[in-house]
Formats: C-alpha cells, sequence, structure tokens
C-alpha cells in the first residue's frame, strides 16, 4: 500500500471537512440521536470551525492518502490548545479517523507510528487522547499499542453526555 502524509493547510479545508464528517457519521451516527448527532456535527465540522482549527500554530491536522485518495486524517494539539492535560511535555491526539472502507488493514499502526515519531520529534514525553468508552474496539487498539488508562472526562454530543476515557502512551519508556 502506497500511503503518505500531509500536514493540512487552509488549502486543503474542503478535503479535511468532507473525511471530518463522512468518519465521524461511520464511526458514531448510530449511536447517537439523531439531533444531538446534527447538532454535534454542525458545530464540530463547520467550514469556519475547522478554518479557526486549521489556522491555530497549536493545532496540527494531517490527511493519510492511498496513492491520491484522502483515506484517514488526524489531528494533534499542543500546549493550550490541549483539552484536559495542558502539559508541554504531552501532545494531545484529539482525532485519528480511517474510512471503514480502509479498516483492517494496519492503516491505524501507520498513522500511530507518524504520531509517535512527531510527537518524540517535539520533544513530548507522551501522547495522550480521549475515547468513548462504549468504543471497544478504539480502545482495544489503544491497549494494545502501549496506551494505559489515567482517568475520564465528559464528552458532549450536542446535549447528550457521553464518558470518553483518557489514555496515554508514555514515549520515554518505549526508547528504552
Amino acid at each position: 500500500m502506497n500511503l503518505h502524509l500531509a500536514k493540512c493547510t487552509n488549502t486543503d479545508l474542503d478535503k479535511l471537512i468532507s473525511i471530518s464528517r463522512e468518519t465521524f457519521i461511520e464511526a458514531f451516527e448510530k449511536q447517537n440521536t439523531p439531533d444531538d448527532f446534527k447538532a454535534y456535527m454542525e458545530k464540530a465540522f463547520s467550514r469556519e470551525q475547522l478554518l479557526n482549527e486549521l489556522e491555530d500554530p497549536q493545532m496540527h491536522f494531517y490527511l493519510v492518502h492511498l496513492e491520491d485518495e484522502p483515506i484517514g486524517y488526524f489531528k494533534l494539539n499542543e500546549n493550550e490548545a490541549q483539552g484536559d492535560v495542558k502539559d508541554k511535555d504531552s501532545i494531545e491526539l484529539e482525532r485519528i479517523y480511517v474510512k471503514s472502507a480502509f479498516q483492517g488493514n494496519k492503516i491505524g499502526h501507520f498513522i500511530l507510528d507518524h504520531i509517535k515519531r512527531i510527537a518524540t520529534n517535539k520533544n513530548k514525553s507522551y501522547i495522550w487522547l480521549g475515547v468513548w468508552k462504549k468504543n471497544n474496539k478504539a480502545i482495544r487498539f489503544y491497549e494494545n499499542n502501549g496506551f494505559i488508562r489515567f482517568g475520564e472526562h465528559p464528552y458532549y454530543i450536542g446535549s447528550d453526555k457521553q464518558m470518553d476515557w483518557l489514555m496515554k502512551l508514555n514515549l520515554i519508556t518505549l526508547e528504552k
């Protein structure tokens, strides 16, 4: 598979909107009420919201391509752009998605290897993330890749309060 990453710029906004919406719908639409899901989608993946995030120097989006087709993406946050943890030694993996047609091909491992490299090159000690506690497939993936649970926080889809597990991967121990 000829996979490669490209850091997003403002010129990638339409691709980012498209893949963000498509992958989030694939992953979560069936588990949420239509009104709450619609409200979340309109806010989180609006042109204005994603453009603001793209222009924030502490937020980094990357598209994952197979040949020339975007098949996934991820978003990293640093410093004050991070959610619960605002540690200069950490980086938050806020989003990591692969189109459902391409799942099961180790693309998540490919992405995670690059995220580890990016974090290490930025001298980060650990990567952390929030994952919906009912998303067993994702939790298994993270656990199989060395992430451990260290807390939880609420996450809202519209007005529906859900619970995310906070997980982290210690990059220092990986180097030994």
